[in-house]
């Protein structure tokens, strides 16, 4: 039976489990004050090896870590907890620090909620020409949460800050009015948190616009609760709606976040797995490099051989995104196309379909294609994998060098251009 542990149960969970002492848990307390904190009952009997924490890589990716949040922030909430500070008093400081850490990057809200008949659709986005993201209202919690997750501003409780979305027939309508769309990620959150009831209500209305090609589903339940596609009580359902989706003669992708090989470890997982492949699914899998976690060229290599082994297609490895705890989780874009380049020469051939590091910035998803000596300058090569403007996707531009550069807004033209842009 599935049981999600909360901000509540982690100090009792963290003594019971670890030898922490008390400044220390409550250090991660006041993190979860803050950044949102939830975890369930496979992470914390198969995924975590709990005499290896902290450094753990599972514990590192679920559970607060003290620097997450800036010294004088994780100061300043610890001393709350230590005071006994009253509720709202912790509720305060914490929107205060939260609305420092960027909680919507790339201009999201701004440039990708679409305007349809006089209105923001609030819960969809349309980027890219081809592709819209719809945020279910009933999908937007997970399974458990990662550390690092873009997403955090879906999680923590302000309504302001959510995207989400139950008005399908806006949905379906702007869809019809817009055929250049033949892509419909589902995202969140988790949609896989949802029932199959409620998520065949989300997709049956896609499958009725000729223009729809592909759906794709983001998860990391194949992860954190793989029991979705094989013990919970409507396992047999949901698999029955994927088989709905490919027998209308649609591609459905599963997205699958797999941060780590031990992930994949185990049995229940590589159930899960072939029974959503059974269903003429395929699953792509994809996550940022993370430091702490997976900021191992060993650890990427051994990943996309067992994800190729197991039937899946290794797809993305991301940069992680300039929000939340960023400055922790952090991996230079340098040390991460090194990570990207020596764990793409450990694997064969079939899985060299993972595309890295990949940077999803305002304009679009940013590949750093290599670190060249051109006309005498130590650069970055970067070209764009998608793009808002599709004349840009495919077209190499160059930043210069900077070793310590964590995102591509810390880096600056190479060649005395004005602009970091194809020329």
């Amino acid at each position: 039976m599935f049981r999600a542990l909360t901000s509540r149960q982690l100090d009792p969970l963290l003594k019971e489990r670890t030898g922490l002492d008390e400044e220390d848990r409550r250090q991660r307390l006041g993190v979860a004050a803050v950044l949102p904190f939830r975890v369930n009952d496979h992470v914390i009997n198969e995924l975590i090896d709990w005499d290896r924490v902290p450094e753990d890589p599972i514990f590192q990716l679920t559970f607060p870590q003290p620097g997450m949040l800036a010294a004088p922030d994780l100061a300043r909430m610890t001393g709350l907890l230590r005071d006994g500070a009253p509720e709202q008093h912790l509720r305060a400081a914490a929107n205060e620090i939260r609305s420092r850490l960027n909680p919507h990057p790339a201009n999201q809200t701004d440039l990708n909620e679409p305007v349809f008949q006089g209105r923001r659709l609030r819960g969809l986005q349309h980027k890219y020409r081809e592709t819209v993201l719809l945020f279910p209202r009933q999908g937007q919690t997970c399974h458990a949460y990662c550390t690092y997750c873009f997403r955090w501003p879906q999680f923590v409780g302000e309504p302001d800050l959510r995207i989400a979305t139950d008005d399908m027939d806006s949905v379906v309508a702007y869809l019809r009015a817009h055929p250049e769309v033949t892509n419909v990620l589902i995202t969140g959150g988790d949609p896989l948190v949802m029932s199959a009831e409620v998520l065949r209500r989300h997709l049956e209305p896609l499958l009725r616009i000729p223009s729809i090609e592909a759906i794709r589903i983001g998860t990391k339940a194949l992860a954190y609760w793989p029991q979705r596609f094989s013990g919970d009580p409507d396992a047999d359902d949901l698999l029955r709606l994927f088989e709905q989706v490919t027998a209308a003669g649609r591609h459905l992708a599963v997205m699958a976040h797999f941060s780590h090989p031990r992930e994949l470890a185990p049995r229940v997982t590589r159930q899960a797995i072939s029974r959503i492949l059974a269903t003429g699914a395929v699953i792509r899998c994809q996550a940022p490099v993370i430091r702490g976690v997976n900021d191992d060229a060993a650890v990427w290599a051994q990943l996309w051989r067992e994800t190729t082994r197991l039937g899946m297609i290794p797809y993305y490895l991301f940069i992680e995104r300039d929000t939340g705890p960023q400055h922790y989780f952090g991996v230079p874009l340098a040390r991460a196309y090194e990570i990207y380049r020596d764990a793409f020469a450990q694997v064969p051939g079939l899985a060299r379909t993972a595309r890295g590091p990949v940077a999803s910035a305002s304009p679009g998803k940013i590949c750093i294609d290599g670190i060249v000596e051109l006309a005498g300058e130590r650069v970055f090569a970067l070209r764009y994998l998608q793009a808002r403007d599709p004349a840009l996707v495919g077209r190499p531009f160059f930043a210069q060098f900077d070793a310590d550069a964590l995102w591509v807004a810390d880096l600056k033209p190479a060649f005395g251009a004005v602009e970091l842009a194809p020329a």
